[in-house]
């Protein structure tokens, strides 16, 4: 069996990724965090096109103004296009722009590491009793 040394250790660990020396993460968490932009994009990068009205409805709790300065801040940063249409009364539909579909691998890293961590958490440790209901 092979000891592991700290130098080792050091070794196998990832270093954390920098674009010039500074950290991305501040950046990307204002283009997509928090917890309404995160649906949104979900929805319009996996279910495509959809209209004001739909989104509210599919996004349970958000309010009509919340929705409104979310996709605003999300259109304005690049990632969702509006389109309207002249008719009476408008239509105003909502996609993912490709900047935001480039987002998808991302989604899907976040929905495999979330279920594995699932299995973890509900998997006793070896050793462990199950406790009953």
């Amino acid at each position: 069996m092979a000891i592991k040394t700290k130098s080792r250790e050091r070794e196998s660990e990832q270093p954390i990724p920098v674009v010039k020396g500074i950290c991305p993460m501040p950046n990307i968490a204002q283009l997509i965090g928090g917890k309404w932009k995160l649906i949104i994009l979900q929805i319009l990068i996996f279910q495509g096109m959809r209209r004001f009205n739909e989104l509210r409805r599919r996004i349970d709790g958000i309010t009509q103004t919340m929705l409104t300065n979310q996709l605003r801040a999300l259109e304005n940063d690049g990632l969702v296009q509006r389109k309207v249409y002249a008719e009476v009364p408008p239509r105003v539909e909502y996609s993912a722009t490709p900047r935001a579909l480039a987002l998808k691998e991302v989604f899907l890293s976040m929905h495999d590491w979330w279920v594995e961590d699932e299995k973890r958490i509900q998997k006793p440790a070896s050793g462990s009793k199950k406790l009953p209901h």
